[in-house]
């Protein structure tokens, strides 16, 4: 059984989102006692591998988990590759023995690609969390052979079709501030 779950947004709108549970690693800590930086893309690597590819035990796979790992380990056909990541820190992300709860879904889909938007959520309490961070990653379908884009499938896009929304607004320093 999987321990990923899906919600509603905010009650104000919004798709639904993937919250995958994180669990944070004393070595993902740097020297200030924080996540590091490097360490939060290796989490959202695993947050986006969940959502995206079912391994052996297909009943636990979440719904969106559209590509078997088995045929990528075997030389598969299809294969995602980051295309670009950007990361916005709203304050520093503490270590606890609690997972992290990452909140996934896409805010744009394209012929090939899509953008995979993240909110990582710490829990303070049962009803309570911090948001510490926002994250965006471009993911580009790719054939295994050729290197070249591949288009999403029907049914790769109809797995994916609740979670779908609006793209994350990061804030922007304008120069001289």
């Amino acid at each position: 059984m999987t321990d990923a779950a899906t919600s509603a947004g905010p009650a104000s709108a919004g798709p639904a989102r993937l919250r995958i549970p994180i669990q944070l690693r004393w070595g993902d800590l740097d020297a200030l006692g924080h996540v590091n930086n490097t360490s939060m893309l290796k989490l959202l690597e695993e947050a986006r591998l969940r959502a995206f590819w079912r391994g052996d035990e297909a009943g636990d796979a979440l719904p969106t988990a559209v590509f078997d790992m088995s045929v990528l380990e075997s030389g598969g056909e299809r294969a995602t590759l980051i295309a670009r990541q950007e990361i916005e820190y709203l304050q520093p992300v503490p270590y606890s023995q609690r997972p992290l709860d990452v909140r996934l879904w896409i805010g744009a889909m394209g012929g090939s690609s899509a953008d995979i938007c993240f909110d990582v959520y710490s829990p303070v309490g049962d009803d309570e969390a911090v948001l510490y961070a926002r994250a965006t990653a471009v993911v580009v379908l790719v054939d295994t052979a050729s290197g070249r884009p591949i288009r999403w499938s029907a049914t790769e896009r109809e797995a994916w079709a609740p979670y779908v929304g609006q793209p994350i607004e990061y804030r922007r320093r304008t120069a001289g501030r």
